[in-house]
């Protein structure tokens, strides 16, 4: 028996064009799923797509915080069957001081990070997108557990999602869907080479040392996800797995 074989599954990521959210495609891909890869850049959503393990893979162009996703999930289950899981890793980062908060800053963060979580919900609920039973995955953030300068915004929204994801467990429970959140640490992404390119080494140093294990990997990150989607977790809704190399226990 392997509890993480998802075989015989279909998964949409959002997100996919780079960084965790394409980690978690070719993750769930590797456990045998078929997955539905989206985001807005067309080529890069291609580049992850013909990267998975195994056939039947798919990818989609989606702006979450435009196009009608109801329609969209819609036609991604008439083409691909109906879903096992959505994980909602698209979003959006900000590191900005408080005296350089603007009320668009803040609602742009706000529209992808959290109305886009809920929207997507609500159209993965509908009648033939989704199985049961079925699971969605929030990409929160420690920055949603813990204080940071400069980033009162960002740490707001993934505040929000895990928030969020506590009252759609509930709700959605008759429904036989999970809802969970995964709260990353930093990670090895492109997002982080621009910080290391921005600081001194010792500045870096500083960060990686409030991680006790050091900083993680997209993979590391993909796993926790593939649990949270997978049997493994059945009996597991309206958490949030942090994966910080120990980040949040300082």
């Amino acid at each position: 028996m392997n509890p993480l074989d998802l075989a015989g599954n279909v998964y949409l990521v959002t997100g996919a064009s780079s960084g965790i959210g394409r980690a978690c495609a070719k993750y769930l891909a590797s456990l045998g799923a078929r997955v539905v890869v989206s985001g807005r850049d067309t080529a890069r959503i291609e580049e992850t797509r013909v990267s998975l393990d195994g056939s039947g893979h798919a990818g989609v162009a989606i702006d979450l915080t435009t196009d009608d996703v109801t329609a969209a999930l819609k036609r991604i289950a008439d083409d691909h069957g109906p879903l096992s899981g959505v994980v909602h890793s698209a979003g959006a980062h900000g590191t900005t001081p408080l005296r350089a908060v603007t009320r668009e800053s803040l609602q742009r963060l706000f529209a992808i990070n959290v109305e886009a979580a809920i929207l997507l919900t609500k159209a993965f609920c509908k009648k033939g997108v989704h199985r049961d039973p079925a699971a969605v995955v929030f990409m929160s953030s420690a920055a949603g557990l813990v204080g940071e300068p400069a980033l009162s915004g960002y740490a707001a929204t993934k505040g929000a999602l895990i928030a969020a994801a506590r009252s759609l467990a509930i709700e959605l429970a008759r429904d036989g869907i999970r809802v969970n959140c995964v709260a990353p640490g930093i990670v090895e992404t492109p997002m982080l080479e621009r910080l290391r390119s921005s600081l001194t080494a010792e500045q870096f140093d500083t960060i990686v040392a409030t991680h006790p294990l050091g900083i993680g990997t997209t993979d590391d990150v993909a796993a926790a996800v593939a649990f949270l989607v997978s049997p493994m977790s059945r009996w597991i809704t309206g958490t949030t797995l942090v994966v910080d190399g120990g980040y949040t226990a300082h």
